[in-house]
């Protein structure tokens, strides 16, 4: 065991401290109860050094993350409103060539929203042919 370079200081200590110390600082693999002290006390250091990297990158991920919600959202919100548009050619196209009263289109918006409601609005036209033609 080398002392070089090491400084010696008095330490004020619980007894209770001390006996922990006593008690384990073979388990962490030290050959003295003051490896054992340094170990804990560089530990320590590197816990509240890593604890200002978090305040620093905690608020960089919050801003990352923000961020990419945001792009999403503008993404989803212009495929939403091509959705919309399409969806108004086939109704109007449809609404042209068909004569539909107002109690069938009541019954067919409701038929919608139930099944709409049932599938979680996952519909595909191939589910959509089989009601029509009644399979």
């Amino acid at each position: 065991m080398s002392f070089k370079n090491k400084t010696k200081f008095a330490l004020w200590v619980y007894p209770q401290t001390l006996n922990d110390v006593e008690n384990h600082y073979r388990f962490d693999n030290c050959r003295s109860q003051s490896e054992f002290i340094e170990r804990a006390i560089k530990f320590y250091i590197g816990y509240l050094d890593e604890e200002k990297g978090v305040n620093y990158i905690s608020p960089m991920i919050t801003e990352t993350v923000k961020a990419e919600i945001k792009g999403t959202e503008q993404r989803l919100a212009r495929l939403l409103f091509k959705v919309a548009v399409e969806l108004g050619k086939l109704s109007h196209a449809f609404a042209a060539v068909n004569e539909v009263d107002d109690e069938t289109m009541r019954a067919l918006h409701a038929m919608c929203v139930d099944e709409v409601r049932k599938i979680n609005g996952i519909i595909t036209y191939e589910n959509a042919e089989k009601y029509q033609h009644g399979e």
